[in-house]
């Protein structure tokens, strides 16, 4: 599908929020509109090169918000910062950005980032400084759960300045588990990671639901992220003779290039499983994983950590093509509904205060406050003690060849329907 680009990376992008049935004219004197306190949502994304087509639709779905949605007494903007470095996203950048937003005093609160290895790296500066983020697609367990999370939180331990709308890699993992044994009917499999946060997450989540599903795992390989020649690879997936192929990853670690490189040795008909890394576009859109793969996108599968069957989809995806010239991207209404919930806890906590500082550890309180919920185009969204939404839905995607573009299958909420 095609993708348009929201903002040039750093820049402070005004959209003045009107009348949720409308849509509003960007204020170009970057604030002006119906007055009131002036304060921003910055947005934390891979914005260029290969991670385009996830960043960009994304931030998409913060702007049609701010554009659709007012708050009393409140004009927003947004700061938008981008994580992408030489094409890729870098936690170091990402970390960078995260400071850059909280050195901003009219920043409230931040939608991002899209990576789970940069949230790795951004949570201990957004808990630092009291600057709540809410990440549309972050799947990896330990960014909220455990010993790892407690570890992300060293300045302020007991407080939480980190939430998520998408499901964890458990979850998602499971998906991928049920695909390949349940979908493909696939009953031995070799899995393979980027050795990356995500990556890995979500290759134990396959393994660990594959095993309970009845399915065997042949092998399991940590793969680099930097690897572009995967003929060791490929010739150990001959070997092996899998009946399916699970890689925990993105498509900038390779993933695209691996399965390209399984069809050059006639092992394109090996049902492919992936998770969210690969759901980037169709084979139109460049670099993403099924542009790249080319021939070699036949028989694959991929998940994403989010509701496909939203309340009003039709209303949704005409309201984005209306403003961008393009369909939603996989995260788009996330990053929709991330925005919802800030500009709903804006609203509650905002009357009468005027002091930034006070503002922002309001809507950080409000957010964390397990009680509160927020009607989101998700559906009802909340958030547990951990910052973890309570949707725990999956939707599952294959390869379609008529239209070269993923094609929705069926969604599972594990929490009505765990893995046993």
């Amino acid at each position: 599908m095609k993708r348009t680009y929201l903002a040039v990376a750093g820049a402070s992008v005004a959209i003045i929020v009107g009348a949720c049935s409308g849509s509003s004219t960007p204020s170009p004197s970057g604030g002006g509109g119906g007055g009131g306190t002036a304060v921003k949502v910055g947005i934390e994304l891979p914005m260029t090169g290969g991670e385009a087509p996830n960043g960009v639709p994304t931030a998409n779905g913060v702007a049609l918000a701010i554009d659709q949605i007012q708050v009393p007494g409140f004009t927003v903007t947004i700061n938008q910062q981008d994580d992408a470095l030489n094409g890729k996203h870098d936690p170091n950048q990402g970390a960078k950005n995260l400071q850059t937003l909280a050195n901003d005093s009219q920043v409230l609160f931040v939608v991002g980032p899209y990576n789970s290895n940069v949230a790795q790296a951004e949570i201990p500066v957004s808990n630092a400084a009291g600057l709540m983020q809410c990440s549309p697609a972050n799947t990896a367990v330990g960014l909220t759960k455990g010993d790892a999370a407690k570890a992300l939180r060293q300045t302020n331990p007991d407080k939480i300045a980190y939430v998520r709308v998408a499901t964890t890699d458990d979850n998602q993992g499971a998906g991928t588990a049920d695909i390949a044994y349940n979908v493909a009917s696939a009953k031995k499999a070799y899995v393979l990671d980027d050795t990356q946060t995500y990556g890995k997450g979500l290759a134990d989540g396959f393994t660990d639901a594959y095993t309970k599903f009845g399915g065997t795992i042949l092998k399991r390989d940590g793969v680099p992220d930097s690897t572009t020649d995967f003929t060791s690879y490929v010739t150990t997936a001959k070997s092996l003779t899998p009946d399916v192929v699970m890689y925990g990853g993105v498509t900038t670690s390779g993933l695209g290039l691996f399965r390209k490189q399984m069809a050059q040795q006639q092992l394109a008909t090996i049902p492919f499983v992936g998770g969210d890394g690969i759901v980037d576009g169709s084979a139109a859109t460049a670099s993403s994983f099924l542009n790249i793969a080319g021939d070699g996108d036949m028989n694959s599968y991929g998940t994403v950590a989010a509701i496909h069957d939203i309340p009003n989809p039709d209303k949704f995806a005409s309201d984005y093509k209306a403003k961008f010239s393009s369909d939603p991207g996989s995260y788009s209404a996330p990053a929709y509904a991330c925005t919802q919930i800030f500009l709903q806890a804006l609203q509650a906590v905002g009357s009468g205060v005027t002091d930034l500082a006070q503002l922002r550890e309001a809507v950080r309180a409000y957010v964390a406050d397990t009680s509160h919920t927020y009607d989101t185009v998700l559906g009802k969204v909340g958030f547990d003690a951990n910052g973890d939404t309570t949707q725990h839905t999956i939707s599952y995607y294959q390869y379609d060849s008529t239209s070269k573009d993923w094609k929705f299958l069926k969604q599972r909420d594990f929490t009505a329907e765990p893995v046993q």
